[in-house]
């Protein structure tokens, strides 16, 4: 692959004042911002799978909103494309994604008025993490560095979560006075509990990987040197299976938390009856019986 994940060097300067530096730089133009993109957020098929990689280590990895459009994009290419199979996000440097980077956004006319906010944050950091919750291919998050306020949601949203032993997950918004977003008041209960995600909210204390592997937020944890191995056999193995089964697996499960009994037996349902048309389908019956390996095309 051309476009494989890949470490970049760090700025040696502290995050407070990268931070700082980051907040009174001068917006970018729309022009520059466009020419740069595809070298932000670098993308490669390989093998069936789809990588997103974010690109920006010197801010890490922090989205701007042309960044995020092009995140949420790829993961639509993706969903409608039958080569892709499964979606791997991940990241250069030490951070996975610091969150969100209000530089270079679309221009706004006159003052503030009530209702601005709720609609930025609809069509923004809600439109992210619907659009990997909605993704119709498996998604997994391969967590190199930090992720923090909504990157660390754009990793729980992912189905599956590896994380390097340096991850470290940060709900940021209590230390800057603000209310969590990008469905982080969502995800995170049905995660973890309500409880343990107060205790991340309310104090906004650095999670280590380890920790978020003991309380269910992460599925493995991996020496560095292993992320992108790993992430690669995983996605690997998901794309080789059944992918419109896993689709509807995932869309059942998604909504499993948000359903009565009644209503989640008769998706059920509905999702067996839909995946039964597949090839797939028929081609795992028609392997069980053969007493051989299904060889699936993901139709």
């Amino acid at each position: 692959m051309s476009d494989s994940p890949r470490e970049s060097h760090e700025s040696s300067e502290s995050h407070k004042s990268r931070e700082t530096r980051e907040t009174r730089a001068a917006p970018e133009s729309p022009a520059s911002a466009e020419k740069s993109l595809d070298s932000l957020i670098l993308h490669a098929t390989d093998n069936a799978v789809s990588w997103i990689t974010l690109n920006r280590p010197e801010a890490m990895n922090a989205l701007t909103w042309d960044q995020r459009e092009r995140v949420i994009g790829l993961l639509a290419e993706a969903s409608a494309d039958p080569d892709v199979r499964a979606v791997v996000i991940t990241a250069t440097g030490r951070g996975f994604c610091a969150g969100a980077d209000l530089r270079g956004g679309p221009p706004t006319a006159g003052e503030r008025v009530p209702g601005d906010v709720a609609r930025t944050i609809r069509l923004g950091a809600q439109r992210l993490i619907a659009a990997v919750l909605d993704c119709e291919k498996p998604v997994i998050a391969a967590v190199n560095g930090t992720a923090a306020g909504i990157g660390a949601h754009l990793a729980f949203a992912c189905d599956l979560v590896l994380a390097a032993e340096s991850a470290k997950f940060i709900e940021a918004f209590v230390r800057r006075g603000l209310v969590p977003d990008g469905g982080g008041a969502y995800l995170l209960p049905r995660l973890i509990g309500p409880q343990r995600a107060k205790e991340l909210m309310f104090f906004g204390d650095a999670l280590t990987a380890a920790d978020a592997e003991r309380i269910g937020l992460v599925n493995r944890v991996v020496p560095p040197d292993d992320l992108e191995k790993t992430a690669r056999a995983w996605s690997e193995r998901l794309a080789t299976g059944p992918t419109r089964a896993l689709a509807l697996t995932k869309q059942l499960v998604n909504a499993s938390l948000d359903t009565d009994r009644a209503a989640a037996f008769a998706a059920e349902a509905a999702a067996q009856e839909i995946n039964m048309t597949t090839a797939d389908a028929n081609e795992g019956v028609a392997s069980f019986v053969e007493r051989r390996s299904p060889r699936y095309e993901g139709r």
